[in-house]
């Protein structure tokens, strides 16, 4: 159970951090670049990967059943 709550602090904090990164490359738009250009970058850049597996691991420890014995 502790192991559970671990990893959903944990993803939380990569889905912040990715998030947090996306939201701030949104500037790109304003000064010029279209939202495919916009996809485009944000598919090389680990901060949209961060953030994908923050939101993997949170959702998996929430929504996953505990292990009965």
């Amino acid at each position: 159970m502790i192991f559970r709550f671990f990893l959903l602090f944990i993803g939380f904090g990569l889905a912040v951090i990715g998030g947090i990164s996306v939201l701030a490359y949104l500037n790109l738009l304003t000064v010029g670049y279209t939202l495919s250009e916009y996809f485009q970058f944000l598919l090389r850049r680990l901060e949209l990967y961060i953030f994908i597996l923050g939101i993997i691991l949170v959702w998996t420890m929430i929504y996953l059943p505990l292990k009965r014995r």
